[in-house]
């Protein structure tokens, strides 16, 4: 059985010295990216820690908003993700990087939906609410994939998850991360 841990923040809650894998399409997880020590209490084979941190800047003059910018990052943690030697194979690594595609799909979402707002007075609290409406929509997608593919060990779903994920990261592909 493996789980998902995603870590979901603003980027001024990230400490700096924190070592992150951030996602790139070119580079897949290895068993040697999770550092933790595995959990012996828990059924689970590997816990993947992921997340999308985001930050934003506004403009404004007197008391009107111009304009805002902003950033969306995933990242992997390394220092939080672990796996039991034991029982891990490459099947249960391929349901693990599924899951930081899944944080990698809800961050193209995200950088899409900020690119629909328009620009006005409410901007700040508009991001707060859609940050918080991505991270519940992740955290329930990510729900869904352990559920539907019971953790890795249903290989015909988790065949469908891959292909689905890929085909939906296609979809938003002018929105990856581009780190």
């Amino acid at each position: 059985m493996t789980k998902v841990f995603f870590i979901l923040c603003c980027l001024l809650c990230v400490q700096q010295d924190e070592p992150v894998i951030s996602w790139n399409e070119s580079y897949k997880l290895s068993w040697s990216d999770f550092k933790d020590k595995p959990d012996k209490s828990t059924s689970a084979v590997a816990i993947t820690a992921s997340g999308i941190t985001f930050g934003f800047s506004v403009s404004a003059t007197e008391d009107r908003v111009v304009d805002f910018t902003s950033e969306v990052h995933t990242h992997f943690y390394p220092e939080k993700s672990w796996y039991k030697k034991e029982q891990a194979d490459h099947h249960v690594l391929g349901h693990e990087q599924l899951h930081f595609d899944i944080t990698e799909l809800y961050a193209r979402k995200f950088r899409y939906r900020i690119e629909q707002i328009v620009v006005s007075n409410s901007v700040r609290a508009q991001l707060k609410t859609l940050h918080n409406t991505i991270n519940k929509e992740l955290s329930q997608m990510q729900n869904r994939y352990d559920s539907e593919t019971n953790y890795s060990r249903n290989v015909e779903a988790q065949t469908k998850w891959k292909l689905y994920i890929a085909d939906e990261l296609k979809k938003f592909s002018k929105y990856k991360s581009i780190d």
